[in-house]
């Protein structure tokens, strides 16, 4: 797996007249060669050149975290007293056109652009952004697997499992992310718990609000798996609403309008489709309920060893959808000081149709709890 992603990125770096390709924290080192940067202020840096072994620059003491794969990349772990922007300097040679990881923290990228002053810099996601987008089959298997994980959650949910009145948001997301990690999470990415009129917030950070009877409670969580071998993990992300009592008329109203138009968003995420589209798809049916200015966020992100990654479903965006694609599709309503909702499935673009990975019940369900 590893060793044809490095070969897809040298073909994509000779395409794009890359020579060399620094990656440090971020998602494009995982996904490369199965190694996660501890964000410090020490610098690790893997040394890809568009031809040649590639050099993971580490902190000598981290180098017992790394799972050595000799035929992708040496190991040159670098001790307190050495300068490791020289030895990356080193490492770059005569290379002209030097592609960075967007991840890369501002003061290692200065430095080296000081210590590499007559090289062109570019960014890294011109390589791999568009690799990272087509998923493979074991990419979309662990995918799956997460997609399950978030699922059982919120079948919980839906069945009152999780009681709800009279604890505080914060306390339902502590709740959420405990059940996340016991489904084969090794890490919770976010756990949104908004109630009542925090709803039309589409990030709301989970407060001390005490949550009521009759009112919605919009649940948006997700984290990225657990994953043997020091192989990436992989995310996450769905989003419910459940009601704590009988439902008012006009949300019922809105709601059905969001299944619908959550639905045939869906249905259109087909092979060769433009991006915007699909959101459109979405954005036209709200309008029909009078909903179009209260969705005011893009229809979906891609998604895969990072949240929020390509490809983009919003306006704007007319690159087709390709084989393989995966990501978000939430389209949402937020009406500000009263209420909202959203409901969100990860959906991969396949040859025979869209498939859909989350499957938990997508009805505004009712708890009494």
């Amino acid at each position: 797996m590893f060793a044809r992603r490095m070969d897809r990125v040298r073909q994509a770096m000779a395409t794009q007249g890359v020579d060399m390709l620094l990656l440090s924290v971020g998602p494009d080192l995982p996904w490369l060669i199965g190694y996660e940067a501890m964000p410090l202020e020490r610098l690790t840096m893997l040394v890809v050149p568009a031809d040649g072994q590639a050099t993971l620059v580490i902190p000598g003491f981290e180098v017992p975290r790394v799972v050595e794969r000799g035929d992708l990349f040496t190991i040159r772990g670098w001790g307190e007293t050495e300068d490791p922007i020289a030895i990356v300097a080193d490492l770059t040679g005569a290379a002209g056109t030097l592609a960075v990881g967007d991840h890369t923290w501002a003061r290692f990228v200065i430095d080296l652009q000081h210590a590499k002053a007559d090289a062109r810099w570019v960014r890294s996601t011109g390589v791999t952004a568009a690799l990272r987008a087509v998923k493979e089959p074991e990419e979309i298997e662990r995918l799956q697997k997460a997609a399950d994980g978030v699922d059982r959650v919120a079948a919980a949910l839906h069945a009152g499992e999780i009681p709800l009145v009279g604890r505080t948001e914060a306390d339902v997301s502590a709740e959420l992310s405990r059940r996340i990690l016991a489904e084969g999470h090794v890490r919770v990415n976010f756990a949104i718990v908004a109630s009542g009129p925090n709803a039309a917030s589409p990030h709301h950070h989970a407060s001390d609000r005490v949550i009521q009877p009759g009112e919605v409670v919009l649940c948006d969580f997700g984290g990225v798996t657990a994953e043997p071998h020091g192989e990436p993990g992989y995310c996450s992300d769905i989003t419910r609403c459940v009601y704590t009592g009988p439902v008012p008329a006009e949300f019922q109203e809105a709601y059905d309008a969001l299944q619908a138009a959550q639905a045939q968003a869906v249905a259109a995420a087909v092979v060769g489709t433009p991006a915007e589209a699909v959101d459109k798809v979405a954005r036209d049916r709200l309008a029909q309920a009078g909903l179009a200015e209260y969705f005011i966020h893009r229809l979906g992100h891609g998604i895969g060893v990072e949240e929020h990654e390509d490809p983009y479903l919003v306006s704007g965006n007319g690159a087709p959808l390709e084989p393989g694609n995966a990501f978000s599709i939430e389209p949402g309503f937020y009406i500000p000081n009263r209420w909202g909702a959203r409901l969100e499935d990860i959906v991969v673009a396949t040859e025979q149709g869209p498939l859909a990975l989350n499957r938990a019940n997508h009805d505004l369900v009712v708890v009494d709890a």
